[in-house]
């Protein structure tokens, strides 16, 4: 199983989603942003440094959202959600092609890979 955390960060009443680039594994599906937890690391370490890696930005890690469990039949992710507000840095695309940022009632409208799917019902609770 592969430890996996996300950031769902909040600005101005919108929620960021980050769409996968083409030739990434789950290409053109949305996500919240995060990354895989190395040995060495708290999950709260681990989404702070692949913000930086993946967009270039600073944050404050809140608190848990919820989990989720996926098999995608080749690996299995566990997945930590956290609420993420953004100190620093302008959003740069590096592992994504696209982000958006929506109002909750509209995440549905997008296509989540299935491991962000929970969180996002949560969200939407």
């Amino acid at each position: 199983m592969i430890l996996v955390t996300a950031a769902i960060i909040e600005k101005n009443g919108l929620i960021l989603a980050a769409r996968r680039k083409p030739g990434s594994h789950l290409a053109g599906y949305w996500e919240f942003p995060g990354g895989k937890i190395e040995a060495d690391e708290t999950n709260e370490e681990c989404l702070a440094r692949e913000l930086w890696e993946e967009f270039g930005i600073r944050c404050i890690i809140g608190d848990f959202l919820g989990e989720s469990i996926y098999d995608y039949q080749t690996k299995v992710i566990k997945l930590f959600g956290y609420r993420v507000m953004h100190l620093s840095g302008s959003f740069q695309c590096r592992d994504h092609d696209q982000i958006v940022w929506l109002p909750i009632h509209e995440l549905h409208s997008l296509k989540w890979a299935p491991a962000d799917i929970p969180l996002v019902k949560k969200l939407q609770e």
